[in-house]
């Protein structure tokens, strides 16, 4: 194996480090955002409050569009990923609902 070939797997198995450890804080990040959704999904369904909000969730994705393009990711990904949640979230205070 060359020096160039041992720094590229060395450099390679740092990212992959970080990878993980960011795959790690995404998890945990989403239990924590899940556990207040629930709770929220549970008070509403308390109040007869309808699962969904679209004056919020509109908000949601436009806050968060803006903050991906601060941190130089695709906006267009992080309103898919949220679409995504917020989806899943509805379903669950429907859930809850029932």
């Amino acid at each position: 194996m060359t020096d160039a070939v041992a720094r590229a797997a060395e450099l390679l198995k740092s990212h992959r480090s970080s990878i993980d450890r960011l795959d790690a804080v995404l998890i945990y990040t989403l239990g924590e955002r899940f556990a207040h959704t629930k709770a929220v999904g549970q008070l509403k369904a308390q109040h007869d409050l309808p699962a969904s909000d679209p004056t919020r969730e509109a908000q949601q994705i436009t806050r968060l569009q803006d903050l991906a393009q601060r941190a130089d990711l695709d906006p267009d990904f992080a309103k898919k990923f949220l679409n995504f949640i917020i989806q899943e979230v509805i379903q669950n205070h429907k859930t809850y609902q029932e």
